[in-house]
């Protein structure tokens, strides 16, 4: 919190108080730098950070629904649970960010892909199989052959 004063950003909680209709905490602060006390308000944030589907439906953003499609896609594949957990986490600040509250799910896929991408491929391919919709082999074979050349000019 910056002082509204001088700006500094360190200061110290020195009284807190319910509000009657408990649905805030007003708290006194004194700024450590020019000691002149303010007050401010915190209250619950209760419009949900949301996901707009391909067809324009929105729906409200699910960590758990993230690392389910994670956990099918990384079945069977050396990945620690905490190097999931960090791709959910990852997620989900990219939609908490976002100015609007919203991010569409193109968005989203397209950023798990990236991270899936770089810690495990056949999970990658895996999770863009069922995010992009693959149809038939040669869909498979065409992102098979971007990762090939991608790996062939790195090493």
């Amino acid at each position: 919190m910056k002082c509204p004063y001088c700006g500094f950003s360190q200061d110290k909680v020195v009284d807190s108080r319910e509000s009657k209709e408990a649905d805030s905490i007003r708290r006194r602060r004194e700024c450590e730098r020019c000691e002149k006390r303010f007050t401010t308000y915190e209250r619950i944030d209760e419009i949900p950070y949301m996901v707009v589907k391909k067809d324009g439906r929105r729906e409200k953003f699910d960590r758990q629904k993230v690392l389910s499609g994670l956990l099918h896609a990384c079945e069977k594949r050396p990945l620690s649970p905490s190097a999931l957990e960090k791709i959910v986490d990852q997620t989900e600040a990219y939609v908490v960010d976002s100015p609007e509250r919203e991010r569409t799910t193109s968005e989203v896929g397209e950023l798990i892909m990236a991270r899936l991408k770089e810690i495990d491929t056949v999970a990658y391919i895996r999770f863009a199989s069922v995010y992009r919709d693959f149809k038939d082999v040669s869909e498979f074979k065409q992102e098979l052959e971007g990762l090939l050349l991608a790996q062939r000019r790195k090493g």
